[in-house]
C-alpha cells in the first residue's frame, strides 16, 4: 500500500467519523447546534489539511525524482563536454605539441566559463529577492482595512 493510498484511506476514514457526527440528534439548544457546527468546521478543516498533505507529499515525491534525473543529466552532460575536450587535446595533438592542444582548449573552456560567469551577473543583479506583487497587494489590504469605505 503506497503513502498516497494510506493517506486517502485516512481522509475516508475521517469523512465518514465526520458523516457518523454529523447524523446525531437534530434537536438541541443553540448552543449544542453552534458547539456541533464548530466541531463540523473543525473536522472538514482536518480533512481538508490531510488531503493536502497527502497531495503535498506525493507531487515532492515526483520532484525529487526529476531533481535525481536532472542531476544525473548533468552529470552525463559533465562527462560528454570531458571526453570531447580530450578528444579536441588529442586531435589538435596532431598538428602540434599536446602541451599547446591541451592549453588551447583550456582557453576555450576559460572563454565560455568567463561568458557564462558574466551572463549570470548580470541576471542575478536584474532580480529583485523582493515579491513586489504582495507587498502592493498588502500595502492595499493595509489602506482598505483603515478606510474599508473609500
Amino acid at each position: 500500500m503506497t503513502a498516497t493510498s494510506r493517506d486517502a484511506d485516512r481522509v475516508d476514514a475521517l469523512t465518514r467519523m465526520g458523516r457518523a457526527e454529523h447524523t446525531r440528534g437534530r434537536d438541541g439548544s443553540i448552543g449544542e447546534v453552534l458547539t456541533e457546527i464548530t466541531s463540523d468546521t473543525q473536522l472538514l478543516f482536518r480533512q481538508e489539511v490531510e488531503l493536502a498533505k497527502a497531495e503535498i507529499r506525493e507531487e515532492v515525491t515526483t520532484a525529487g525524482k526529476a531533481a535525481g534525473m536532472y542531476g544525473g543529466a548533468g552529470f552525463a552532460g559533465y562527462m560528454v563536454a570531458f571526453f570531447l575536450s580530450l578528444a579536441a587535446v588529442f586531435g589538435l595533438a596532431n598538428v602540434m605539441d599536446g602541451g599547446w592542444a591541451a592549453l588551447i582548449v583550456a582557453g576555450v573552456w576559460a572563454v565560455i566559463g568567463a561568458a557564462l560567469f558574466v551572463m549570470g551577473r548580470s541576471r542575478m543583479r536584474s532580480m529583485s529577492p523582493k515579491p513586489r506583487q504582495t507587498m502592493e497587494t498588502l500595502k492595499e489590504d493595509a489602506r482598505w482595512a483603515r478606510h474599508p469605505t473609500t
